[in-house]
C-alpha cells in the first residue's frame, strides 16, 4: 500500500480507497440481488415440483417411486422428495442443510407472501426472511398469517427480540394448547450436552441446565473429591474439579444398575460397562519417531502423550488389533455384511458418499454398488456407504454412480448433471449432458412401490 499526494491509500491494483469502497459497495448490491434472484428461483422450482396431496405423496412419477415431503409449514406444498435431492445437489449442500434451507424460501414463497414480496422489491434481505421463516415453519396457517401481516412493513427496522415476540404472540393468540405446552416446555428443558473441541484437541466442552438440587448435589461432590485430590496433587482447583467430574463417571459405568421390569415386575440387573476410546497409533509412534496418533471416535489428531495417559488410567483394558489393509479383497457369500467388512468401509469412508452429503458412515447403509441379486458381491469394494435419503433416491430416483476407485465415485443426477466424490470432498463436473426425454423404457422390477431391497433394515442409531 502506498499513499497518494492528497493522502488517500490507495490499493495494490493502484485503486484509490474510494473507488475500493464503491467497487465493494457495488459488489454487496450485485450479491444481493443475486440472492434474491436465487430465492425466486428456489421457489419457481417448488411451484414446478409440487405433489399435490399427501394421498397422492407416495406416487409412481416417471415409473419410479416418488414421495411429496412437507418441508414447511401447514399450507405450504408438498415437493417432490428426489426433485429436492438434485436441487439441494445443485445448490452444493448437504441434504439435511439445504432441505433445511429450501423450506424456509418454500415458508416464505407461500405462508409469508408480505415477506416474500418485500424480499423481492429490495427492502428486506434474504436472510432476514429466512431467519422469521425458521421461528414460523412450526406455526399453524393462521398463525403465520398473523406473523406477515403484522411484521412485513417493519421487518426491515425492527429488533430480533421484537421479531421473537410477535411469533411468541401469534402462537398465544392462536394455539393455545401450543402455549400451554410451550409453557411446560420451559419448565423442563433440563439437558446436558457435550461437545468435542477442535481438530486436535483432547479435551471435550460440557454445558448443561440441571435442576437446582442436583445441581447442588454436584458442586458439592465434585468440591469434595477435588479437595481429596488436592492431597496428592497440586493441580488448579477448577482442573481438580474436571478430573473428579470423570472418576464420578467412570464409578457410576462400573457399577450394576438394578431395575424393574415393566411386564413382570421382577428386579432386574444391568451389568456395569465400559466406555471405549478408539486410538490409531504407527509403528513410528510406538518407537518414538513420531508424537501424533488419531482418535477414532472424533476423528481428529491426538498427541501419543495423551493416549499414553489415557492408556495409565487404572482400570483401563488395552485391546490391540491388527492393521487393516483397506486394499485387500475379503468378500463374503451372503447379502448381508458383517462387522469386519463394515468395519472397514467405514476406515475407508467416513460420511455418505453422495455429493456434498456429510452422514456419518455408522449411521448409513451400505449399498452394493453393483447389485448382489445380480452377481454383485459383497465385498468392501462393491460397498458404498449411503444415508438412507440417497440410498433412496439411487434405487428408485435415476440417480445413479460409478466407482472410479474404492472411495472415489462418479454421481450422475436425474437431469444430467455429475459430481466427483472422494476424501476431498465433492467437485462439480458441469457442464451437465443433454437430458433424455425417455431415459428408461422398461422400468426394472424395483420400480414396483411395493418392492423393497433384500435384506433392507434401518442402520443402527
Amino acid at each position: 500500500m502506498k499513499q497518494t499526494r492528497s493522502g488517500w491509500a490507495t490499493g495494490s491494483d493502484g485503486r484509490s480507497t474510494a473507488e475500493l469502497l464503491r467497487d465493494l459497495g457495488s459488489q454487496v448490491t450485485a450479491q444481493r440481488r443475486l440472492e434474491v434472484d436465487q430465492f425466486k428461483t428456489i421457489i419457481a422450482w417448488a411451484d414446478a415440483n409440487v405433489v399435490e396431496d399427501i394421498e397422492g405423496a407416495a406416487t409412481i412419477r416417471d415409473s419410479y417411486v416418488d414421495t411429496g415431503i412437507p418441508i414447511a409449514g401447514p399450507g405450504a406444498p408438498l415437493v417432490s422428495e428426489f426433485g429436492l435431492s438434485e436441487l439441494v445437489a445443485t445448490l452444493g449442500r448437504s441434504l439435511d442443510g439445504g432441505r433445511d434451507h429450501v423450506g424456509k424460501v418454500i415458508e416464505c414463497g407461500w405462508r409469508l407472501p408480505r415477506v416474500r414480496d418485500a424480499v423481492y422489491a429490495g427492502k428486506v434481505p434474504v436472510w432476514k426472511a429466512l431467519r422469521v421463516a425458521d421461528l414460523t415453519r412450526t406455526l399453524s396457517l393462521e398463525a403465520a398469517g398473523f406473523v406477515d401481516r403484522n411484521l412485513a412493513f417493519a421487518l426491515p427496522t425492527c429488533t430480533w427480540v421484537q421479531v421473537e415476540r410477535l411469533v411468541s404472540e401469534a402462537v398465544d393468540r392462536f394455539d393455545p394448547a401450543a402455549a400451554e405446552e410451550r409453557r411446560q416446555d420451559e419448565q423442563d428443558h433440563r439437558h446436558v450436552h457435550l461437545r468435542t473441541g477442535e481438530p486436535g484437541s483432547t479435551v471435550v466442552d460440557l454445558s448443561g441446565t440441571l435442576d437446582a438440587a442436583d445441581g447442588i448435589d454436584l458442586d458439592t461432590a465434585l468440591n469434595r473429591r477435588a479437595r481429596e485430590l488436592g492431597n496428592v496433587s497440586d493441580l488448579p482447583l477448577d482442573v481438580r474439579r474436571a478430573i473428579a467430574l470423570g472418576d464420578l463417571a467412570r464409578a457410576d459405568l462400573a457399577l450394576d444398575l438394578e431395575t424393574v421390569d415393566p411386564e413382570t415386575g421382577e428386579l432386574r440387573t444391568v451389568p456395569g460397562r465400559k466406555v471405549e476410546l478408539f486410538v490409531h497409533l504407527t509403528d513410528t509412534a510406538l518407537t518414538g519417531l513420531s508424537t501424533v496418533g488419531r482418535w477414532g471416535n472424533t476423528q481428529t489428531p491426538v498427541s501419543v502423550e495423551q493416549i499414553r495417559q489415557w492408556c495409565a488410567q487404572p482400570g483401563t483394558s488395552v485391546i490391540v488389533r491388527p492393521v487393516v489393509d483397506l486394499d485387500e479383497h475379503v468378500p463374503v457369500d451372503s447379502y448381508e455384511v458383517p462387522d469386519r467388512l463394515r468395519r472397514r468401509v467405514e476406515l475407508r469412508d467416513h460420511t455418505c458418499r453422495a455429493p456434498h452429503c456429510n452422514r456419518r458412515t455408522e449411521r448409513c447403509d451400505l449399498d452394493h454398488a453393483h447389485p448382489h441379486a445380480a452377481g454383485g458381491s459383497t465385498c468392501p469394494c462393491n460397498l458404498v456407504p449411503l444415508c438412507r435419503r440417497h440410498h433412496r433416491a439411487k434405487t428408485f430416483g435415476y440417480w445413479r454412480y460409478t466407482i472410479v476407485q474404492p472411495g472415489t465415485y462418479l454421481w450422475s443426477s436425474p437431469h444430467g448433471q455429475h459430481w466427483l466424490v472422494d476424501h476431498t470432498g465433492t467437485r462439480n463436473l458441469d457442464p451437465p449432458r443433454p437430458v433424455d426425454p425417455d431415459p428408461d423404457p422398461d422400468p426394472p422390477d424395483w420400480a414396483d412401490p411395493d418392492w423393497t431391497e433384500p435384506g433392507w433394515a434401518e442402520p443402527a442409531p
